[in-house]
């Protein structure tokens, strides 16, 4: 908390005022990145669409999101391999949070509809989103160009890999 006060500016008891512990302040930091990164995903998003139209979208969005955010997707990335996000990553593909998540709803409703592999939704994830994440670093750090033909070959095949 020192070192945040420090580059804030502020003496650590100014902190304090706003977030009880480093724990609060962690989750809250979360909770206010996730807001942004589900407005900027469901913006357009239609539930209508075919399904390999919707993850396409879902799946550009959020990668676009991280490339023009790379401080926040180093931060989510850190989050969700921390204790924090372990759990919450598993409430979330289990529906235990009992919110809206279009992703889940999508692995969900494609298995139901046979249209996805029928393997457990955590699989589902995995195969898309560990794909998308190491892409994003992948390109922030610079190893790799991402173009948009580059962008969307990707995505379709991670599609490609769910898909019956």
């Amino acid at each position: 908390m020192a070192m945040i006060a420090k580059k804030a500016g502020v003496g650590a008891g100014t902190i304090y005022r706003y977030f009880e512990s480093k724990d609060v302040l962690i989750k809250d930091l979360f909770l206010e990145l996730e807001a942004k990164i589900t407005a900027t995903i469901m913006d357009g998003y239609c539930d209508e669409k075919h399904m390999r139209e919707r993850f396409i979208y879902l799946f550009d969005k959020l990668f676009r999101y991280f490339l023009a955010n790379p401080l926040h997707f180093r931060f989510l990335e850190q989050y969700y391999h921390s204790p924090y996000g372990v759990a919450l990553r598993r409430d979330k593909l289990l529906d235990k949070a009992r919110e809206h998540d279009a992703f889940r709803e999508l692995f969900e409703q494609g298995i139901r509809q046979q249209v996805l592999k029928d393997v457990p939704i955590f699989v589902l994830a995995a195969m898309t989103f560990s794909t998308i994440v190491a892409l994003a670093r992948d390109t922030i750090l610079g190893l790799i160009q991402m173009d948009d033909a580059l962008i969307m070959k990707s995505i379709e095949a991670c599609w490609d890999g769910i898909k019956r």
